[in-house]
């Protein structure tokens, strides 16, 4: 039977530093997704979950209750709340940024059986970044869709460094947007059916 209650997509900002990129990202792919039917979005700011380096001796994915951090405990609530997800990353040599590979590292069950793609920037794109995440993603049991989003240094640098529109920038990108919203959409759907 299909479900047929909203898809709730979580789209998240990679990125906390001083004069970041992420968060314009985060707020551009979140209004490209509610161009859709029957989705509810909202963008979760990694600076509002301000979660510790993970040190606790038990794995999320063997815990028996939850992790006692109030951040990582509210964070994990909107993780388990998703039926997909948007990763907005920075590249930081060769890989994502530490802030957000310790937010996937603090939750487990309610990443699983859920779709994600990626919304990446650097050198190359933030290719490699999003390469790091695929694998990342996998082993949290989640299913990475191929498009993603890929911004060059040359397109973002101008908008965080030299005042350029950001709008215009984000404007060139819609037809990539809208092939992985697509693809998202689709297999958020699929996985919301079979876990149901």
């Amino acid at each position: 039977m299909e479900n047929t209650k909203p898809l709730r997509i979580k789209v998240i900002a990679g990125s906390t530093r001083a004069g970041r990129f992420s968060d314009q990202a985060a707020v551009w792919i979140a209004e490209e997704i509610k161009k859709q039917d029957g989705v509810v979005v909202e963008v979760l700011d990694l600076l509002d979950y301000p979660m510790p380096f993970f040190n606790e001796p038990v794995s999320p994915s063997y815990k028996q209750e939850p992790y006692k951090n109030e951040a990582v405990a509210r964070f994990t609530l909107k993780i388990q709340e998703g039926d997909a997800f948007v990763l907005v990353t920075p590249e930081y040599n060769h890989g994502t940024s530490g802030v957000l590979k310790n937010a996937l590292d603090w939750v487990y069950p309610e990443w699983n059986n859920k779709a994600v793609a990626f919304v990446s920037y650097g050198s190359v794109g933030g290719a490699r970044a999003v390469e790091q995440l695929r694998l990342n993603a996998i082993e949290l049991q989640m299913a990475p869709i191929r498009t993603s989003v890929h911004i060059p240094g040359e397109q973002y640098f101008p908008v965080i460094m030299g005042g350029a529109n950001a709008q215009e920038l984000f404007a060139s990108l819609a037809q990539k947007a809208e092939a992985m919203i697509t693809q998202l959409l689709w297999w958020a759907g699929a996985l919301k059916n079979a876990r149901s």
